[in-house]
C-alpha cells in the first residue's frame, strides 16, 4: 500500500519522523504504519534513540521510498504512449536528483524493494522495474483514489506483472485475428466504396481486440450482458467484429438498398443500433446490445447507463456483477460535453448507479479540426474521470497486448470494486473527420506523421514474427482468409433487394406490436373493480402506528384518508391510485427527477421521514411484495437524468418509467433527448418508449420561467403518432392517462403536462366513479347542459377553470368550454362528435392563457382551420411570462373581458 501519496511527493521528513517514533515506541503510531515498517530489516542496534538522528542507510531507504512514490504517482506524464509524436515535457521529471539520490546509489542495495514486491533490490533494477511498469506503453493514475485498498489492489496487480504482458502463442494469434479484421474490414470498405462516409476506426483498430478480450474476461467473472454505447467512429467495425453483425448487411447499406420495413425512416449506418447473442470461449451465452446514438456526441451516455440499470432491477435482480455497461468515447468530447460530468456523478447515486462502467477514449489527438491544446484545458482529456476517484489507463494504441492487459485488468477491477475505469487509448485518426475530409488543411505535420506511419496490424506482425517465424505464414492465411470471406460477402449483398431489419420486439418487448393509426381512436379500459381501489386507497392512506411522523405529515394522510369517505379524491390521490393500481396488477414502477419524492409543490409525499431520524416509508410498497415503488430524488439534472429515464424505459417496456421536472421548462435542459431520442427514435430505428415524462406547467404570475413548459414545442414535433401530448384537468384523467400506459398493447412517450394551481384546488377533485366507472377521455364536453349556445370554446389545461367560474360569475349561458385533454394523436373523431352534437353554434373560439406564438393555438388552429377559430389569449411574446403580478392579473382579466363582452 502506498503510504507516502498522501504526504506529497518527496515529503520523506514526515515518514522519518514516524519512524523515530516507530523506533521509540512502536504503539505510538498507528498500526498500519507499524507494519509497514516491520517490512524492513532495519536494525534498532544502528540507530540512536539519544539524538533522534537515522542512519545515513536508513535516510536513503526513505529517499527510495519517495522515488518509487514518484514513479507510482507521476509516472504518467514520463511514458511512451504517444504512437505518432513525442509527448509534452513535465517537471519536475523523475531523475535520481529529485530524490536526493545519484548515479552512486544505483548499485546499492535497498530494503525498498519490498515495497514494490522485488525484495531487497538494487537502486538500479527497482528504477527499471518501476520504469517498465509506469513508464512503458502503459501510464497509470490511481494515487487519488481515496480508499487504500483500491490503490493496494492496483498496485499489486501491476507491479507483480511490470503491466508488461505475456500471452501464449494461442492467446497471441487470437489477437491477431481479431485485429486483423478490423484493419482489413476498414481497408476493404476504403476501396469498394470509396467516397461514402464510414467514420472509420483506422489508427485505433486495436479497441477490436481489445473489447473482445474484455467481453471474454468479464464472462469468466459473471457477466452474461453487455450494454455498448458509442459515438459513429468505428461504429461499423464493433458492429461487424463484435456484435457479429453480418458483413453481407454493412455492405447491403452501402449499397443504397431500402430497409424491408416501408414505415422506417431509417438513419445513417454508423448511427445504428444492434444486439445479439454470443457464445463466449468458456461457453456461456452473453447478450450484447449497442445502443442507437445520434450525431450529438456523449447523448447515448446517460441512454446506455438507464438501458443496463434496467436490466439489473430486472433480469437480474440488482445483481450488479451480472450486466456492465462499456462506454466510448472520443478525446474532444470527453472533454467538451458537460453531460459526461452529469453521468459520472450518478455513477455512485443508489437511483443511478450501474456497478462501474468501462470508458474507453478513442484518443485521435484532435476534433474535427481542432487541436487537442485548444480543446481543453487539463492534461488529459480523461481528468474528468477524478471526479470520481475512477483510475485511468493510458496506453498506446499501437501497442495491442499492452491495450488487451489493461482491458482485461479494467474488467477484473470493475468486478472487484463497481466502480468506473477509464481507458484512454493514444491513437490516431487516419482520415479526416470523415472519409471525404481533408485533414492536412488544419493539421499538416500531424499528417505528415500520420502518412508515413504502420497500421497497428503491420506493427503487430512484424513484434510477433521477431519472437516465433511462424507467424508469417499464419498473418499471411489469417488475412487471406477474411478477404474471400469479405469478397463472399459483397457478392450477396449486391443481390439483395433490401436492407435486412433488426426487430427489438424479443426479450422483455415479447408481446409488444407496432401501433397503427386506428389504435389511437379510443382508449382502452383503465377502470377499476371498487372494491380494490377502497382497499388500496386505505392502504396508501393508513400510516403505521409503531412509527411517529411529523404532526404536518400525519394531517397529509388524515386528509387523504377523509378523501375515500368524502368521495373527493384530490389530484395527489388520483395520481399515487393510478400508482398503486398498476403495481396491485404487477407491473413496477421507476420514478425519477428533482424533488420527486415530496414534490416540488409538496403534494406528492410518496416517501415521508420518520420524525426523529432519517428512516423513509413508502406507503405504496404495501401494495404488491411482488414489484416495488421505486422513486428516487434525482442529482439537479435534466439532460443526464431524462437520458437515463429514457434508456431505462428503452429496456423496460413493462415498468411504468416516469421522469418529472421540477418546473416544466426545466425539460429544455435536456432538448437533445427530446428531439434525438423521445420524438424521433420509433421511425430512426424502430425502437419504441413508453417513458411518461411529468412537466408542471400553468399561468400563475410565477414569472417567465415557472409557467409555461413549452406546449408549443413539443405540438411542433408530433408526426406519425410518435408521441403522446396529455394537458388533463382532472385526477381521474390523469389516473387514467398513467394506466392507458400499459394497458396498450404498443409504447409511444406520454408527455403530460401536469399544473400547480390544481394541486389544491377546490374544484378539482374526482369521485370514486369516475376512476371505477370510466376511461381516459381526449375531449370533455361542458358538463352544464345550456339550452342557448351559440358559441363553442375549446381550451385545454387550468385555464377551463377560470372560464367556467367567469361563466358562473357573468351568469352567461351562450358559451360552452370543451377541453381538450389530449393535444396528440389529435382526438379529430370525439371533436366531430362534439361539433355534431352542437350544431346550432355560430362560433368558434380557442381560449388559452398562453401568448399567441406559443401554447396549443398555432396547432390546433391548423387542425381545425375549417371551424375559422377565433383566437383568445395573450398576444405575442418573446418571453414566455411577465414577472410582475400586476401585469400577470391584467392579462388574465383582458382575457376573459374579451371572451365575456358579448354578454348582454
Amino acid at each position: 500500500m502506498d503510504k507516502f501519496s498522501y504526504l506529497g511527493n518527496g515529503d520523506i521528513n514526515a515518514i522519518e519522523e514516524l519512524f523515530i517514533q516507530y523506533q521509540n515506541d512502536a504503539n505510538s503510531i498507528d498500526k498500519s504504519w507499524q507494519d509497514f515498517f516491520k517490512g524492513f530489516e532495519f536494525s534498532r542496534a544502528s540507530f540512536d534513540s539519544t539524538n533522534d538522528t537515522i542512519p545515513e542507510n536508513v535516510s536513503k531507504e526513505f529517499k527510495v521510498l519517495s522515488l518509487i512514490t514518484g514513479y507510482r504517482q507521476r509516472g504518467h506524464l514520463f511514458t511512451k504512449t504517444n504512437p505518432v509524436r513525442q509527448r509534452r515535457n513535465y517537471e519536475p521529471n523523475l531523475d535520481l536528483v529529485n530524490f536526493g539520490l545519484s548515479e552512486n546509489d544505483l548499485q546499492t542495495f535497498f530494503q525498498a524493494g519490498n515495497e514494490i514486491g522485488i525484495g531487497k533490490a538494487k537502486l538500479i533494477d527497482i528504477i527499471a522495474h518501476l520504469k517498465q511498469t509506469y513508464c512503458g506503453s502503459i501510464g497509470v493514475e490511481f494515487l487519488f483514489v481515496r480508499e487504500p485498498n483500491v490503490i493496494k489492489w492496483l498496485q499489486e496487480r501491476m507491479e507483480k506483472n511490470k503491466n508488461t504482458p505475456n500471452y501464449t502463442k494461442a492467446e497471441k494469434e487470437s489477437i491477431l485475428k481479431k485485429l486483423t479484421k478490423a484493419v482489413i474490414f476498414e481497408n476493404y470498405l476504403h476501396t469498394k466504396f470509396v467516397g461514402q462516409k464510414r467514420f472509420s476506426l483506422e489508427g485505433a483498430e486495436s479497441l477490436i481486440p481489445a473489447i473482445n478480450l474484455l467481453m471474454e474476461k468479464g464472462a469468466n467473472l459473471g457477466i452474461i450482458d453487455y450494454v455498448i454505447g458509442m459515438p459513429h467512429r468505428g461504429r461499423l467495425n464493433v458492429l461487424t467484429n463484435i456484435m457479429k453483425k453480418s458483413y453481407k448487411d454493412v455492405f447491403t447499406e452501402f449499397e443504397g438498398r431500402p430497409s424491408e420495413d416501408a414505415l422506417f425512416d431509417g438513419d445513417v449506418k454508423y448511427h445504428m443500433g444492434f444486439s445479439s447473442d454470443q457464445i463466449c470461449d468458456n461457453g456461456i451465452s452473453v447478450h450484447m446490445s449497442l445502443t442507437p446514438n445520434p450525431s450529438h456526441l456523449e447523448t447515448v451516455a446517460p441512454v446506455s447507463e438507464g438501458i443496463i440499470r434496467a436490466k439489473i432491477d430486472g433480469r437480474h435482480k440488482g445483481d450488479y456483477s451480472k450486466a456492465c455497461s462499456v462506454m466510448m468515447h472520443g478525446d474532444a468530447a470527453i472533454a467538451g460535453q458537460g453531460i459526461v460530468y452529469e453521468v459520472l456523478q450518478m455513477s455512485q447515486l443508489d437511483g443511478y448507479k450501474t456497478g462501474g462502467t468501462i470508458h474507453y477514449v478513442v484518443n485521435n489527438q484532435v476534433g474535427f479540426t481542432t487541436n487537442f491544446i485548444d480543446a481543453r484545458s487539463s492534461t488529459y482529456c480523461t481528468d474528468v474521470a477524478k471526479v470520481v476517484l475512477s483510475p485511468v489507463f493510458h496506453v498506446n494504441g499501437d501497442d495491442v497486448e499492452a491495450l488487451a492487459l489493461v482491458s482485461q485488468l479494467a474488467m477484473e477491477f470493475r468486478q472487484t470494486f463497481h466502480r468506473d475505469v477509464f481507458i484512454d487509448l493514444l491513437c490516431y485518426r487516419k482520415h479526416g473527420h470523415n472519409e471525404g475530409d481533408e485533414p492536412r488543411f488544419t493539421q499538416p505535420l500531424l499528417y505528415k506523421l500520420i502518412a508515413a506511419h504502420p497500421n497497428p496490424k503491420d506493427i503487430y506482425v512484424k513484434k510477433l514474427i521477431s519472437e516465433n517465424s511462424e507467424f508469417e505464414a499464419i498473418s499471411k492465411e489469417i488475412e487471406a482468409s477474411f478477404k474471400a470471406e469479405l469478397d463472399l460477402n459483397l457478392d450477396e449483398a449486391k443481390k439483395a433487394v433490401n436492407v435486412k431489419g433488426n426487430s427489438f420486439l424479443q426479450g422483455s418487448w415479447l408481446g409488444v406490436k407496432m401501433a397503427n393509426s386506428s389504435d389511437f381512436d379510443e382508449s382502452p379500459d383503465t377502470a377499476i373493480n371498487k372494491n380494490i381501489f377502497l382497499e388500496i386507497a386505505n392502504k396508501i392512506t393508513t400510516l403505521p402506528s409503531d412509527k411517529k411522523f411529523f404532526n404536518k405529515i400525519q394531517k397529509v394522510f388524515d386528509d387523504r384518508k377523509a378523501m375515500i369517505t368524502n368521495n373527493n379524491y384530490d389530484w395527489a390521490m388520483g395520481e399515487l391510485m393510478a400508482y398503486g393500481t398498476i403495481m396491485n396488477e404487477g407491473f413496477p414502477i421507476r420514478f425519477s427527477g428533482q424533488d420527486v419524492e415530496r414534490g416540488t409543490f409538496s403534494h406528492r409525499h410518496a416517501v415521508i421521514k420518520l420524525e426523529d431520524s432519517e428512516e423513509k416509508y413508502t406507503p405504496l410498497n404495501n401494495i404488491n411484495a411482488k414489484v416495488k415503488f421505486n422513486i428516487y430524488n434525482s442529482l439537479l439534472s435534466e439532460y443526464g437524468v431524462l437520458g437515463f429515464e429514457y434508456g431505462y424505459a428503452f429496456a423496460s417496456p413493462n415498468t411504468l418509467t416516469i421522469w418529472e421536472s421540477q418546473f416544466g421548462d426545466f425539460f429544455n435542459g435536456a432538448q437533445i433527448i427530446i428531439d434525438q431520442y423521445l420524438t424521433s427514435a420509433e421511425y430512426k430505428w424502430r425502437r419504441m418508449n413508453g417513458l411518461v415524462i411529468l412537466l408542471p406547467h400553468g399561468y400563475e404570475g410565477q414569472g417567465p420561467e415557472h409557467s409555461s413548459a413549452r406546449i408549443e414545442r413539443f405540438l411542433q414535433a408530433c408526426a406519425e403518432n410518435n408521441m403522446q401530448v396529455i394537458n388533463a384537468t382532472t385526477p381521474a384523467q390523469q389516473f387514467h392517462a398513467l394506466r392507458r400506459q400499459l394497458k396498450r398493447e404498443f409504447r409511444k412517450p406520454l408527455i403530460c403536462f401536469t399544473p400547480k394551481k390544481l394541486l389544491r384546488y377546490q374544484s378539482c377533485v374526482s369521485t370514486l366513479k369516475d376512476f371505477t366507472d370510466s376511461k381516459f377521455k381526449e375531449v370533455l364536453d361542458d358538463p352544464i347542459n345550456l339550452k342557448n349556445v351559440s358559441r363553442l370554446a375549446f381550451c385545454s389545461g387550468k385555464i377551463y377553470y377560470d372560464l367556467i367560474e367567469r361563466r358562473e360569475k357573468e351568469k352567461c349561458n351562450d358559451i360552452v368550454f370543451i377541453r381538450l385533454e389530449q393535444l396528440y394523436p389529435f382526438p379529430q373523431k370525439q371533436i366531430e362528435t362534439i361539433i355534431k352534437k352542437y350544431s346550432q353554434v355560430k362560433e368558434y373560439l380557442f381560449i388559452q392563457e398562453e401568448p399567441e406564438n406559443m401554447g396549443p393555438w398555432r396547432f390546433i388552429d391548423k387542425k381545425l382551420r375549417t371551424l375559422n377559430l377565433k383566437y383568445f389569449g395573450r398576444v405575442e411574446a418573446a418571453s414566455p411570462a411577465t414577472g410582475f403580478a400586476k401585469r400577470h392579473a391584467t392579462e388574465n382579466e383582458e382575457i376573459m373581458s374579451d371572451i365575456f363582452s358579448k354578454i348582454k
